[in-house]
Formats: structure tokens, sequence, C-alpha cells
């Protein structure tokens, strides 16, 4: 089982050498950041797994730090433990106001920092159904959702969304990088749906490069496009400079020949009930695979709809 990281966000080094000393001994990986600039920078980069932040920080404050984090729907789950100065109640009423889930007052004994530590991580586990990168629902909120929509008679497209080249990328940078590019696609296609779609529009990952988009057939043709525009202008900057300039990746097959790979694209292929009735999820998932086979096999980013009628 993997460690918990911590990221411990105080300007004073003997507090952070404290705090690493603690944590370290119960466990936990640690990092640290001196300054709420440095702090924020960290956490976009890695998220933890929860921040003990300090209130009072130069750059950005233990609040302002709290609050950009709070505000990113791919990081919000992440819970803040603030530090305050003794005493100091209003302190601990504007970190709580900012949107931290717990706070502890400095100087503090090591084992109720610890004990407040693992409540606020049993506290705040992320229901099992999300997934654990992008924290967007995962399978049974897809399932859940088509279903509901099926059964309301309502209009519907689903959009089955694949990025092309992930595995090839993967294999070249790492799996950190990876992971990267599944969160900036997460961030585009929420930054899409609320730019384009509809206000209760659905947004799923069913895993790995997988996402799911569930809107309404009139939004489709502004939708799809604006994710694609979105991603091809995102996608170069996950590369090194000079795969970038290339504009593809060089390595070698499993019989160890050189091949060219362009850089990633996406692709969305759509089933909608507009034309036809659908009564079952399972014609849905087939409808959309075949869609998908088919639209992967076309160059760049593009998306394709589900034309047959009944």
């Amino acid at each position: 089982m993997s460690k918990k990281r911590i990221l411990v966000v105080d300007d004073e080094p003997d507090v952070r050498d404290v705090l690493r000393i603690v944590l370290e001994a119960e466990g936990y990986e640690v990092s640290e950041a001196k300054d709420g600039e440095e702090a924020v920078e960290m956490i976009s980069k890695r998220p933890p797994d929860l921040i003990i932040l300090d209130f009072m920080m130069p750059k950005l404050n233990g609040p302002e730090v709290c609050r950009i984090v709070k505000k990113d729907i791919l990081l919000r789950h992440i819970p803040i433990v603030m530090l305050t100065g003794r005493g100091e109640l209003s302190d601990k009423v504007k970190g709580i106001d900012a949107g931290a889930d717990d706070y502890i007052v400095k100087p503090f004994e090591p084992t109720e920092l610890v004990a407040r530590i693992k409540m606020v991580l049993r506290r705040t586990e992320i229901d099992l159904d999300a997934n654990p990168l992008t924290h967007l629902p995962g399978n049974v909120s897809i399932q859940n959702e088509i279903e509901k929509r099926i059964r309301e008679n309502r209009l519907f497209a689903v959009c089955y969304i694949d990025l092309d080249k992930f595995k090839t990328f993967n294999d070249r940078y790492g799996f950190e990088r990876g992971d990267r590019a599944i969160q900036e696609t997460a961030r585009i296609l929420i930054k899409s749906v609320e730019a384009r779609g509809n206000k209760e529009d659905f947004i799923g990952h069913i895993g790995g490069d997988d996402f799911v988009i569930v809107t309404t057939p009139d939004k489709v043709d502004t939708l799809c496009p604006y994710i694609i525009k979105e991603f091809d202008k995102m996608v170069p900057q996950l590369y090194d400079e000079e795969d970038r300039q290339r504009g593809y990746i060089v390595g070698k097959d499993r019989r160890g020949n050189i091949v060219q790979t362009p850089l990633m694209t996406i692709s969305i292929a759509v089933v909608t009930n507009e034309k036809r009735k659908i009564t079952h999820i399972a014609e849905i998932a087939q409808i959309g695979a075949e869609l998908k086979e088919y639209v992967k096999s076309l160059e760049g980013s593009n998306y394709v709809k589900e034309r047959r009628q009944t």
C-alpha cells in the first residue's frame, strides 16, 4: 500500500522540521513549501493526500491558498488542516470559512496532530465510485445517469471520449506525465461543458484515458468542436520541446523497428436517441464501441455522430 502524501506549508523552518519528523515517524510521505505561492505550484503539479497549512505566511496566506485549492474541481477534495496561533479565534473562523477541513493550534502536541490528521483523512475519503485521479464520477454513476435519462424518456447524447496515442505518450514520458495528461483532459472537458453545454450535463471518467459526457443532441455540434479545439491547443505543452517541434515521438515497436508516433489527439463517438428509440444502456455501449472504432481510424482529432434511424 502506497504512503499517504502530506504537504506541509509553513514559513518557519523549525515548524516544518518538527512536522516532518512527527509525520514520517507515522509512515507518511512528507513534502514542504515555505510560502503560499510555492504551495499552490506544488499542489497543482503533484496533488497531495492532505495539506497542513499555516495561517500567516508571505506571498499568499493560508486562507488564500485554501480558497484557490477549494475552487479547483480537481483539487477541492484534498483535506486541509490549518495551523493557527494560540487563542486566535478569528483565525480559526477565517480558516474554516475559506474551506479548511480542520484546524490545530500552535504549539501543538504531536499525538493530537497525528490523531486529527488520521481523522480528517478518514472523514474525507472519496466515494469509491469516483476516479482516484480526476475525482470525476465513475462507472456506477455513469450507468445510473444514462439509465435515468432512458427511464425519463429524455433526449440525450452520450459522448464517448478517448485519447489517441496515449499509450505511446505514457511509455515515453512515464506515469506521472501520463497522469497529468489525463487530468488536463478532465479540466478541458469540465471547461467545455461549462462554456458550451447545459447546466445539467454530466461528466464521468470510465478509467484510463476514457471519459463520458451526457448532454443533449442540440449541444453536440458546438460542444465537441470546442473540446477538440481546446485539447489540440493544450496537448503540445505536455511534450518535451524536441518532440513538440518535430510533431512526433521517435520510438521502437515490439520488433525493435524505429517508429514515429504523432502527438496525441482526441476522438469522440456520440450516440443519441434523437432519431431512434433506445431502451437499454447496452444498446448505447454497442453503438458507441462501433463509432469509437471508426472515429479512431481517422487522422487527427475528430467526432462522429450515430446517424442510423429506426
